[in-house]
C-alpha cells in the first residue's frame, strides 16, 4: 500500500526559518512598519516566494547528490582562477560575516531575556560583579550544548520549538495591537515604494533571502534524507512539504512583526529604536502580556539564529575545505565564542559587518546562479529543473542581482 505524502511537515527547512527570523529581521520589520505602515508588506511576500524557490533547489541538490552546496561548488568549478576566488568570497561572507553577526544574535536574545527576567537574583548579582551582559554567557552555553550533541534530530526539534514559540508570540502580539486588516491585505497585494523606502525594502529582502541558508539547507537535507530507505521521489516530496510549512511560517512571523509596528507606531510621534520599545508601546493597550510576548519572541529569534548561524558557517567551510569532526566542531564553537565576547563587551564590529554585507551582496547572485547551473547539470539526472522551474528561478536570480547591485551601491556610498 502506497504511503501518502503529507502536504505539510517540519524538517530541514525549519533551520532556514530559524536562521532568517533573528534579531536583524525583528528590527528591520519593526522599523519598516513604524516608518511606512503596511506599505512594504509586499516585499516580505516576495522574500518568502524567492526563498522557497532557492531553498527548494538547494534541498533537491543535497538530496540527489548526497552533498552540501559547498561540496558541489568545489566539484563544479574546476578552474583555479574561478574556484579559489569564489571559495575566498564564501569564507569571507559566511564564516567571517556570521562571526560578526553572532554578536547581534546573542545581544538580541539577551535583550529579550532581560525584559523577562532582568530583576532575577543571579542576573542582578552578576551585574553587581561587573559583568555587563550575563545573558550572553548563558545563551552561548545553550547554543554550545545543543550543537555539541551532534544530534540532527535534537537540533531540528529544538528549532521547531523555537519557531513555534516565535509564531505564537508574534501572532498574539499582532492580535493585541488591533491592526487594520484591509490595509494589511492591500500592502501585501499592491506593491508600492514610499519616498525613502528603498533601504527598508533591501533590508527586508536581505534578511530573508540569505546565501548561508542555501548551504545550511542543502547540507541538512543531504544528511537527513540521502541514503535513507525512502525512494528519491518520496524524499523530494517530503522536502517540498517541509518547505511549504516552515518558510511561509517564517514569512507570517515577519508580516506579524511589521504589521504590529505599523498598528502601534505609524503616523504617531513616538520613535522606535528596538523591539522592546514596540512591546512597551503596547503595554497601555494590552498590559504586561504584550511585553512578555514580544520579549519571548525576540529571545526565541535570537537563540534560534545563535544556533543556526555558526552551524551554517561550519557547513559552508566543510564543503569547501573538508574538515574532520573535531575541526567542524571547532569552527562553530569559535563563532559562538566570538559572539559571546562581542555581546558581553558591548562591541559592535561595524567594519567587519560592513565588509560581510558587501561580500554577501556580491555572493548572493553568484551562489544563486551557481545553484541554478548545478540543478540543470548532468549530476541531477532526471531531477533537473523543468522549463517552468528555470523560468521562475531565472526571474528570482535577476531580482537578486538587481537587489545586490543596489545594496552594494548604497553600502559603498554610505
Amino acid at each position: 500500500m502506497k504511503t501518502r505524502t503529507p502536504l505539510f511537515t517540519f524538517g530541514p527547512a525549519t533551520l532556514v526559518t530559524a536562521a532568517f527570523i533573528g534579531p536583524g529581521t525583528v528590527i528591520s520589520a519593526s522599523l519598516a512598519g513604524a516608518n511606512y505602515g503596511y506599505a512594504l508588506l509586499w516585499a516580505l511576500l516576495f522574500s518568502v516566494f524567492a526563498t522557497m524557490i532557492l531553498q527548494e533547489m538547494a534541498a533537491r541538490l543535497g538530496i540527489v547528490t548526497g552533498q552540501g552546496l559547498g561540496e558541489n561548488i568545489r566539484h563544479f568549478f574546476k578552474k583555479p582562477w574561478l574556484k579559489y576566488p569564489l571559495m575566498l568570497l564564501i569564507i569571507s561572507a559566511i564564516v567571517m560575516g556570521n562571526s560578526a553577526y553572532q554578536g547581534g544574535n546573542i545581544s538580541g536574545a539577551s535583550m529579550g531575556a532581560d525584559a523577562l527576567w532582568q530583576h532575577s537574583w543571579p542576573v542582578a548579582e552578576l551585574r553587581n560583579q561587573g559583568l555587563t551582559n550575563p545573558w550572553a554567557l548563558l545563551i552561548g552555553l545553550v547554543a554550545i550544548t545543543i550543537l555539541w550533541q551532534r544530534n540532527y534530530t535534537l537540533i531540528e526539534r529544538c528549532l521547531i520549538g523555537l519557531v513555534l514559540l516565535m509564531s505564537l508570540a508574534f501572532l498574539l502580539t499582532l492580535f493585541l495591537s488591533k491592526p487594520d486588516y484591509p490595509a494589511m491585505l492591500s500592502g501585501l497585494l499592491r506593491p508600492s515604494l514610499p519616498d525613502g523606502a528603498v533601504l527598508s525594502v533591501i533590508a527586508l529582502v536581505g534578511t530573508t533571502v540569505v546565501p548561508y541558508s542555501l548551504f545550511l539547507h542543502a547540507a541538512a537535507s543531504a544528511g537527513k534524507w540521502h541514503g535513507s530507505d525512502l525512494d528519491k521521489k518520496r524524499q523530494l516530496a517530503l522536502s517540498d512539504a517541509d518547505i511549504r510549512t516552515a518558510i511561509p511560517l517564517g514569512g507570517l512571523i515577519s508580516i506579524a512583526i511589521l504589521s504590529t509596528a505599523a498598528a502601534t507606531f505609524f503616523g504617531r510621534e513616538q520613535s522606535l529604536t528596538n523591539a522592546i520599545d514596540l512591546a512597551q508601546s503596547l503595554q497601555p493597550l494590552a498590559g504586561d502580556a504584550a511585553v512578555w510576548l514580544m520579549a519571548g519572541g525576540l529571545l526565541a529569534a535570537g537563540v534560534s539564529s545563535a544556533i543556526t548561524a555558526p552551524l551554517a558557517a561550519a557547513y559552508a567551510l566543510n564543503g569547501l575545505i573538508p574538515l574532520s569532526k573535531a575541526q567542524f566542531r571547532a569552527c562553530w564553537l569559535i563563532i559562538i565564542l566570538i559572539g559571546v565576547c562581542l555581546s558581553s563587551a558591548g562591541i559592535k564590529p561595524m567594519a567587519v559587518i560592513w565588509f560581510a554585507q558587501v561580500a554577501n551582496g556580491i555572493l548572493l547572485p553568484i551562489i544563486s546562479l551557481t545553484l541554478l547551473l548545478a540543478v540543470n547539470s548532468s549530476i541531477m539526472a532526471e531531477y533537473r529543473n523543468t522549463f517552468r522551474q528555470n523560468i521562475v528561478a531565472t526571474a528570482v536570480w535577476l531580482l537578486t542581482l538587481l537587489l545586490s547591485g543596489r545594496s552594494l551601491y548604497l553600502a559603498v556610498i554610505a
